[in-house]
């Protein structure tokens, strides 16, 4: 009887082995990253026994695609065609979002101290002497000397966010030397909206914001400034500037120009001619060129827009 069992069960052992259970991989959503967009698919190969899944990979919330071809020919053709699909449906959003949220990208919020002296606009370090008063809903700021940057910071807005939880904006106007990293040194209206102007120094974070400045950017001439010595800035920028270059051949080719610390672009020799084109570059990466401007010392032209 033992005997016979046993002949019974075998067929049932040798369609288990047969069909040994599947496994399936688990991927976690992908985390988004701002502004760039990628994505990559790959067929991963498993033991014979176990048929191979897909997985695709894309920085879009539908982040994980799972399948199983009967074939390695199949994994392949699945692969080209998810891939294509998702980088067609992945570059438009990319191209049309770059400018604005590159600026976020790079906000993250700074934890530091805020201490405030009677403020310096137009004598400040970034130069704005054609300024009378700061753009409207805005308040003034001197930045940390630690973090200065040959003045890339001037003319850039920050959220910055009080001791209670309110927030105001404010511009880089003026260089605080002694201040460390995180360290903002307000003019004495914007630390009373924080805080106690008892209290003397308070805690307070910032992010990089726009600043919300609809009106034109203008271009200024420093003193001094001809066709042999060239010394520029940009004001009433709604966005930080990270460059300003110079064209002598109606924008065939562009030349570059260097920040200083005071906040002006400049070439020690000039271009050589009373008139230019120039072009302005935000931080964003958006750019704006104004055609024909004058180097004539202290002139001012006004563009006809500003950064989105």
């Amino acid at each position: 009887m033992r005997f016979q069992m046993m002949l019974l069960a075998l067929p049932a052992i040798a369609a288990a082995r047969a069909c040994p259970a599947k496994k399936h991989r688990t991927s976690s959503t992908a985390s988004i990253s701002t502004p760039a967009v990628s994505s990559t698919a790959s067929a991963v190969p498993e033991s014979s026994s176990i048929a191979p899944v897909l997985v695709l990979e894309s920085s879009s919330t539908d982040s994980v695609v799972a399948s199983e071809p009967s074939s390695t020919a199949s994994v392949v053709s699945s692969a080209t065609s998810i891939k294509a699909a998702v980088a067609a449906a992945t570059t438009s959003s990319s191209s049309s979002s770059s400018s604005s949220s590159s600026l976020s990208s790079s906000s993250d919020a700074v934890s530091g101290t805020s201490t405030f002296y009677g403020g310096n606009l137009s004598g400040g370090t970034c130069s704005f002497t054609t300024l009378s008063k700061i753009p409207s809903g805005l308040y003034g700021t001197a930045f940390s000397g630690s973090t200065w940057d040959n003045a890339a910071e001037c003319g850039a807005c920050l959220n910055v966010t009080g001791p209670n939880g309110n927030s105001i904006t404010v511009m880089v106007v003026d260089e605080c030397p002694e201040c460390d990293v995180g360290h903002l040194d307000l003019f004495e209206d914007a630390f009373e909206q924080l805080g106690s102007i008892s209290a003397g120094e308070i805690a307070t974070s910032y992010t990089k914001v726009a600043c919300g400045i609809s009106s034109p950017i203008v271009l200024h001439n420093k003193s001094g400034t001809s066709a042999y010595w060239f010394s520029m800035q940009v004001v009433n920028s709604n966005e930080p500037i990270s460059s300003l270059e110079v064209s002598t051949d109606g924008g065939s080719t562009w030349q570059s120009t260097t920040r200083t610390e005071y906040n002006f672009f400049e070439n020690s020799s000039g271009f050589g001619t009373d008139t230019v084109d120039v072009r302005v570059t935000s931080t964003t990466g958006g750019t704006i060129t104004v055609s024909d401007v004058s180097v004539a010392a202290n002139a001012q032209v006004t563009a006809s827009s500003n950064f989105s």
